[in-house]
């Protein structure tokens, strides 16, 4: 009887320990982004974050969710995935809002212009729409060709965790361009290193596709390399920001 009740114990905290870590996975990576936001709502400013981060994570969520119809693999990866587009989407509303509305002579630039040179820079928010609309389309068309061909859905899943992988990369760039990283959150990069941390764990602990753990780990090392710039921009003197390109935090893909 004391057997059966110690298994049923350790059961159930088996359960609970699993059930913590699935909803950690599915919902620790949108938390970052919550400081961030009500950062630019807060100051009514964006420069700080680069919308490009929002296009990275739209790449490789909507090209996971299009792995997982050849490739099942957790479910708490999957809904991460519909959690973090449905994030970035409203990122990028709020942003869109505030660069406008900041502008001094605001031009209209739409997604059917197809102008390279503003490609992902539109003034509205329904432009952002049709691109992603656009791209989910075109590539769950190719996927529905070539779902019966493991390469493809290999490389399919490669393409989506690299993609994330170089999620730090833009604000690496623009660090490095500055020599400078004001306007981008420590707390912020911190949340993104353990977050990515336990990511690259649970991808090992629960035996998922390799390229997830491969990307992962690859994550972390982008991850610390901001936190060295961090540590190597503080002995050059911070520039002064006026309000129209004050930068309010964020990790600028």
């Amino acid at each position: 009887m004391e057997r059966e009740g110690l298994e049923w114990i350790g059961g159930f905290l088996h359960m609970l320990v699993s059930w913590g870590a699935s909803s950690a996975m599915i919902f620790g990576g949108v938390v970052p982004y919550i400081p961030q936001y009500r950062d630019i709502r807060r100051t009514q400013n964006a420069e700080g974050f680069s919308i490009y981060v929002c296009l990275m994570l739209l790449i490789a969520n909507i090209l996971r969710i299009l792995f997982w119809f050849g490739h099942h693999f957790e479910s708490p990866l999957l809904w991460q995935s519909i959690i973090m587009i449905v994030t970035m989407l409203l990122m990028l509303k709020l942003c869109t809002e505030v660069r406008v509305a900041n502008e001094l002579n605001p031009k209209r630039r739409s997604f059917t212009d197809f102008d390279t040179a503003f490609f992902w820079h539109w003034s509205r928010f329904i432009d952002f729409i049709q691109c992603v609309l656009a791209f989910t389309v075109v590539t769950g068309y190719i996927t529905y060709l070539f779902l019966d061909s493991s390469l493809f859905v290999e490389i399919l899943g490669f393409l989506a965790v690299f993609t994330e992988a170089l999620l730090g990369v833009p604000q690496l760039y623009r660090n490095h361009q500055n020599y400078s990283t004001e306007g981008m959150s420590i707390k912020m990069v911190l949340m993104w290193t353990s977050g990515d941390t336990f990511k690259s764990a649970y991808f090992v602990l629960n035996q998922a596709p390799f390229q997830f753990t491969i990307c992962g780990l690859l994550q972390v090392f982008v991850d610390i390399a901001i936190l060295l710039q961090v540590y190597i921009y503080s002995a050059y003197p911070q520039k002064p920001v006026s309000h129209a390109t004050h930068a309010t935090g964020a990790k600028a893909l």
